[in-house]
């Protein structure tokens, strides 16, 4: 008996009957945000990998232009090179905006004398991404997230031994 009235007064004591209820509805109302900022850091993570794959793309297909012409390597030796990259990292290639602008430029090779220059090659890789989590969250409140495109360049200088 003397173990009842201590847990009655225990429960007298701890609050009354209408504030039982409130931890769960304050959970009610931060359990949508909680979920929105851990869906949003997920697609964050999904976004920023995706990234990594077409900035390593771009540098793949840099590389590759600029070995030389001697070798052989032309705009779609560089462009299947980029779509390989893009498949190998696990992404859809069939989404990869095509063609791979491949273009010539020069770059200064001295800080002091702006006339010496080298020539580069530089490639410019454009990937789409769609927000997963977060556009269908979106839908919901009738918004649209949409997609956005992921874009990287890489510059790299010419391996063309220059003319004495």
């Amino acid at each position: 008996m003397a173990l009842l009235r201590r847990l009655r007064t225990y429960r007298f004591r701890a609050g009354t009957s209408g504030e039982r209820g409130a931890e769960l509805i304050e959970f009610a109302f931060v359990l949508p945000v909680l979920l929105l900022v851990a869906f949003g850091i997920i697609d964050f993570g999904f976004l920023f990998k995706e990234y990594e794959v077409v900035t390593n793309a771009a540098r793949e297909g840099a590389r590759l232009k600029s070995l030389g012409d001697s070798t052989g390597y032309s705009n779609a030796d560089v462009q299947a090179r980029v779509l390989q990259y893009i498949i190998n990292g696990g992404l859809d290639g069939s989404l990869l905006v095509t063609p791979v602008p491949v273009t010539a430029t020069t770059i200064p090779v001295s800080a002091t004398d702006p006339t010496i220059t080298a020539s580069a090659y530089t490639v410019r890789v454009t990937y789409p991404h769609r927000f997963w989590f977060l556009a269908g969250i979106a839908q919901m409140f009738g918004g649209s997230f949409g997609t956005a495109d992921l874009t990287a360049t890489s510059t790299m200088r010419s391996e063309v031994q220059a003319a004495p």
